[in-house]
């Protein structure tokens, strides 16, 4: 990753405005161009934490293929930390290969950026990934070269379903890795700063109307905890503060809650303005994002809806059978507004599918959708026992 620096506003700006119409005009190419299909609807597919290596390639990008056959997205947006970048840049490649070729073969865009993990070893730079995910031709991927902190900061926009004009935006951010003192990194001032100013090039372009839009990046924002209740002591589905010692949070009850908190969220320690900035543009709906694995839930806050997926993995264990992936679908109706939902590995790989595989001949589908329905069974129950007992036991709901 390139070394993060400090640059006075003139040159930021300047910087950026050469940035935008440049991102405008990679994201607008021809077969690259995403619109809302012929009922209307554009749904995407959050995949993060992918994590592939050599012991889980095989039955992730398995369950990631039967993902995308069962939901046929319109884009997939790959949010950081997808694969292990090893002391052999060949290696790296292949488990590359491994995730790309699952939506190079089904047609579909691919969206994706980094997270902390991406490139803190091995031989591969955050743009020798990306130069390598670019050719795969489903990618719709952007390197922002020196424009920006990071590598993978851009937008995409969304044409109407007559391709007449951009009706909505998604946004991707590269939330970087670490700071200087080894904390986990954010969004930095720079690309906050082409933010508003994009954010303002879409309104122009729209007659003076906000383009509504989605973020996906890999590292929480810090103010999820500000939609979060602050309680005196440690409870079950309570969890403390990453950087705060002694303050635990939970969901607050009086506010609009998603899903369920299974562990800390891990935003980066320092802050640059990002969440306020989309406030102030009032353009944002939701900001999805990875890094803490078995967290699916959600908190609204100042009106745009934080957000946090699932890890999109398969490991061979009971415990990843909770993983799975995000799906957002947004209608050109009333682009004001989205519908979402989780959906973890035990909720799709049963018996039945099982079953189903075999009768196809597909071998290694019905070994593995059993494998899946067989331990997810336990963690499924597991989980749900978990929740329904801390509500029976203290009245509090701990999942929505």
């Amino acid at each position: 990753m390139k070394k993060i620096f400090k640059k006075s506003i003139s040159v930021v700006l300047a910087v950026i405005m050469a940035f935008s119409v440049f991102a405008v005009s990679v994201s607008a190419e021809g077969e690259k161009t995403l619109k809302f299909d012929e009922n209307g609807k554009f749904r995407i597919m959050h995949v993060t934490d992918t994590h592939l290596e050599e012991s889980n390639l095989d039955a992730s990008v398995w369950a990631i293929g039967e993902a995308c056959d069962i939901e046929k997205p319109d884009l997939v947006v790959i949010t950081g930390d997808n694969v292990k970048n090893c002391a052999d840049p060949a290696d790296t490649k292949k488990l590359i290969d491994g995730l790309m070729n699952v939506f190079e073969s089904r047609n579909i865009p691919v969206a994706v950026t980094f997270g902390n993990h991406d490139s803190e070893s091995g031989a591969m730079s955050r743009e020798e990934l990306m130069a390598y995910y670019n050719t795969f031709s489903c990618s719709v991927s952007v390197d922002d070269g020196e424009a920006l902190s990071g590598c993978g900061t851009y937008n995409l926009p969304v044409m109407s379903s007559d391709g007449t004009k951009v009706k909505f935006n998604v946004w991707v951010f590269d939330s970087n890795d670490y700071d200087e003192k080894g904390n986990y990194s954010c969004v930095q001032a720079d690309q906050v700063e082409w933010y508003k100013v994009k954010s303002d090039e879409l309104k122009a372009a729209n007659g003076g109307e906000k383009v509504y839009s989605l973020v996906f990046q890999h590292i929480i924002v810090p103010e999820v905890y500000d939609a979060l209740k602050k309680v005196d002591s440690e409870k079950l589905f309570s969890y403390e503060h990453i950087y705060n010692d002694g303050e635990y949070y939970m969901f607050d009850p009086e506010g609009v809650n998603y899903g369920t908190l299974n562990e800390m969220p891990c935003p980066g320690f320092e802050n640059f303005g990002q969440f306020e900035a989309m406030v102030e543009k009032g353009d944002v709906l939701a900001m999805f994002t990875g890094h803490d694995h078995t967290n699916a839930f959600g908190v609204k806050h100042k009106g745009i809806d934080i957000m946090n997926s699932l890890s999109t993995r398969y490991n061979g264990d009971a415990y990843s059978t909770q993983y799975g992936y995000r799906i957002i679908e947004v209608d050109e109706k009333d682009t004001s507004a989205y519908s979402t939902r989780v959906v973890h590995w035990y909720d799709i790989f049963d018996i039945d599918y099982a079953i189903n595989e075999m009768q196809n001949g597909d071998n290694y589908g019905f070994k593995t959708s059993l494998d899946i329905a067989f331990k997810g069974f336990f963690q499924k129950y597991f989980d749900e026992f978990c929740r329904h007992f801390v509500y029976a036991v203290t009245g509090r709901q701990v999942s929505y």
